[in-house]
């Protein structure tokens, strides 16, 4: 009874490595490619079901291999796809992660700013936070390409679709004036 309880034991404690172990496969570029292709529906609309799975092996994927020159498009990767499914919390946590490890990175600032539209801004309505992170992104990353949109957002922070439209509007007509 004692060797069938240890035989028991052993295999347990066998079945649950080898399951612990699966999940810490080392993950390939091929394998995220694999992945990646499952995101979407024929339709084009988000595999719900799938999608977090996938964000989680890009992020898996970055830890096995923080120095690899791909990490921080596939964290982006992840965050994105975490941004689509309205996941906020984890959108914020993998883009500051990002920020964080791979400030050099073109990524960095690409990150910034879809955290302070799409995450503080449009999902959770924090303008503060969304300020914040355009702030960050123009104060880090003065060269970027995304510094004109950043500040154009700070400007249009909390206001209604309808009185950006009226701000715009406003602006091109007082160009056309002073063009005359």
């Amino acid at each position: 009874m004692k060797n069938t309880l240890k035989m028991m034991l052993f295999a347990l404690l066998v079945c649950c490595l080898t399951a612990c172990g699966s999940k810490g496969k080392k993950l390939t570029q091929e394998d995220l490619k694999a992945a990646q292709s499952t995101l979407f529906n024929d339709d084009q609309s988000v595999n719900k079901e799938v999608a977090p799975k996938v964000a989680e092996q890009y992020c898996q994927f970055v830890k096995q291999n923080p120095n690899d020159s791909t990490a921080a498009m596939w964290l982006y990767h992840a965050m994105e796809i975490n941004v689509l499914l309205e996941n906020a919390d984890k959108s914020i946590e993998i883009g500051d992660q990002l920020v964080k490890q791979y400030p050099q990175s073109n990524w960095a600032p690409m990150s910034l700013f879809l955290l302070g539209s799409y995450v503080y801004n449009d999902q959770l309505n924090d303008t503060a936070m969304a300020h914040a992170k355009f702030q960050q992104l123009i104060d880090s990353y003065p060269d970027s390409d995304l510094v004109d949109d950043a500040q154009k957002s700070i400007e249009y922070l909390g206001l209604t679709p309808e009185e950006i439209m009226n701000l715009i509007m406003m602006s091109q007509f007082k160009e056309e004036e002073e063009e005359f």
